[in-house]
């Protein structure tokens, strides 16, 4: 049955469509390399363990219909927004990136090969990886898509409508950074709540 579940996944097509292979500076390439290589197991990174509990059961709770095993529900969510605050990216729009690019399933390909959850296209690997990075692990695929986003946010000095159509391999087309940046505001933006006082003011 397993074996049937990834057969189905590797079948159905994803939304992406595709990076461009570019030239890469030495230093860029080095320090893309260095953050994809750079395998420490997943952990929440919140400045405060509570705040990262409510958020990882709020996002736990909106993700249900997508991923219904709780533990592999946790797992990705906590990867991602491990991932993401490596990267220096806002968590939330990781998960909108993700619902766009491939709904959330593992083993996606889209038409023109990328893969994974953030659909990334192989050719990082050669470019900026190893030969033994799987870009159907979870992990290494969100660590890739992350760096790349990173490196196009760099690139185009912070805009992000331009960094997500790179990213999606049609910058300046409205279509893919309109659809991300509203799955990211309507469905997984999140405001931690306020801290509760302990004591009352005297």
């Amino acid at each position: 049955m397993a074996g049937l579940c990834v057969g189905l996944a590797l079948a159905l097509p994803a939304w992406a469509g595709a990076q461009r292979e570019e030239a890469l500076s030495a230093n860029v390439a080095s320090a893309m390399h260095r953050s994809v290589s750079d395998a420490n197991a997943p952990r929440l990174v919140f400045d405060d363990p509570a705040t990262g509990q409510l958020w990882l059961a709020e996002m736990s709770r909106r993700l249900a219909r997508q991923v219904p095993d709780r533990w592999m529900r946790e797992r990705l969510l906590t990867a991602i927004q491990y991932e993401a605050a490596r990267a220096g990216l806002d968590p939330q729009l990781v998960l909108g990136l993700v619902q766009v690019e491939s709904g959330f399933r593992k083993y996606a390909i889209s038409s023109v090969g990328a893969r994974g959850l953030m659909q990334v296209m192989p050719f990082w690997v050669r470019s900026i990886g190893a030969a033994d990075h799987n870009l159907f692990e979870l992990t290494t695929n969100l660590r890739y898509g992350c760096t790349i986003l990173r490196h196009y946010l760099d690139s185009e000095n912070g805009n992000l409508f331009m960094a997500l159509g790179r990213y999606n391999g049609s910058r300046g087309r409205r279509e893919y950074p309109d659809s991300v940046i509203a799955a990211w505001k309507t469905r997984w933006q999140w405001t931690p709540p306020p801290p509760v006082a302990t004591a009352m003011a005297r």
